[in-house]
């Protein structure tokens, strides 16, 4: 039987409604959880951690990092067969997105949540909970990186974010689709995919600015956030990686000042690519020094920014961190 330690750092899994305010709050341990999860032990020699009771939007990326490196030291020194992360969901694509870029090890590490608390009918902790054990325990599920399982189905953490603020399915991979699905207790996967992309990064830098583009912004928050000291800014672009015309003054102020600029799109699906030339397109970004984000969403490309500057400091490396093609 495998050994599998679940590390329970709160969420909604971890909720009850409070009698007084009637509103869910933080109320179980990870021993309390396995408690109403009975024939969980059926698939493997279960270990629990309890890392923290928070609520999704209480994570930090710092607290992220300390995730990743618990993480590395049960796999490589202690010697599980796999890890479980149970996290709130407001926040879980991002954490188990930078776990992903700073664990180097091929065992399976597996993320998982719930959209209902345990005081609501339907609780979908225990549910998703066992499949991400059964997800863990499998020799296929080696060298594919961090993965999350939700209401059924395993995405890649590089690929996977948050589509609904309610329902059980939220979590989709909008580009490539699921990489597999639970079914009676066992993971099936679609195709091969293995992990490839590692940074060697021992810190991260999470001074970093995410901006969103809307009509006709100007330049006064970008030249904010480097007035304000930031290490990087991301944003969050119209289209295929267009901004406003009167932002561009801004983004030349980072620049100059060797503050990396990442861009990525608003749009749901899809990568950026330089391939318009008017004035705030993705050409003349480029040839000022823009990094392009592939198709990442904002809030991953600013986690991945941070683990690039905790790597290097140069842009040429960050630039090639985030556009090699890796897909």
């Amino acid at each position: 039987m495998k050994k599998i330690i679940i590390i329970f750092t709160g969420g909604t899994i971890s909720m009850k409604k409070d009698e007084n305010s009637n509103a869910a709050v933080p109320a179980m341990s990870g021993k309390d959880i396995l408690k109403l999860t009975p024939s969980i032990n059926l698939a493997a020699d279960i270990h629990f951690l309890d890392f923290g009771m928070m609520p999704g939007p209480h994570m930090t990326p710092e607290k992220m990092l300390e995730l990743s490196r618990i993480i590395s030291n049960k796999v490589e020194i202690e010697g599980y067969d796999g890890v479980v992360v149970t996290h709130g969901t407001d926040s879980l694509e991002e954490t188990a997105y930078l776990v992903d870029l700073t664990y180097n090890g091929s065992k399976p590490i597996i993320f998982v949540g719930s959209m209902r608390n345990s005081s609501e009918l339907g609780w979908d902790g225990p549910p998703n909970l066992i499949d991400a054990v059964y997800t863990a325990i499998s020799d296929e599920a080696r060298d594919r990186g961090v993965m999350v399982v939700m209401s059924g189905e395993v995405h890649s953490a590089s690929q996977v974010t948050k589509t609904n603020t309610h329902t059980l399915d939220t979590f989709k991979s909008k580009d490539f689709g699921p990489i597999g699905f639970v079914d009676n207790n066992k993971v099936y996967f679609y195709y091969n995919y293995t992990k490839n992309q590692y940074i060697a990064a021992d810190k991260i830098d999470s001074n970093v600015d995410l901006i969103k583009c809307g009509c006709g912004m100007d330049d006064r928050l970008l030249k904010f956030c480097v007035d304000s000291g930031t290490h990087g800014i991301v944003i969050e672009g119209m289209g295929r990686g267009n901004i406003p015309p009167k932002m561009v003054s801004g983004v030349e102020y980072a620049l100059n000042k060797d503050i990396p600029v990442v861009l990525v799109s608003r749009c749901l699906m899809g990568r950026v690519l330089d391939d318009y030339g008017y004035e705030g397109a993705g050409r003349e970004l480029t040839e000022r020094g823009v990094i392009l984000g592939d198709n990442l969403p904002g809030q991953k490309a600013r986690i991945k920014l941070m683990v690039a500057l905790g790597y290097t400091k140069e842009l040429l490396k960050i630039k090639e961190i985030f556009e090699k093609n890796y897909y």
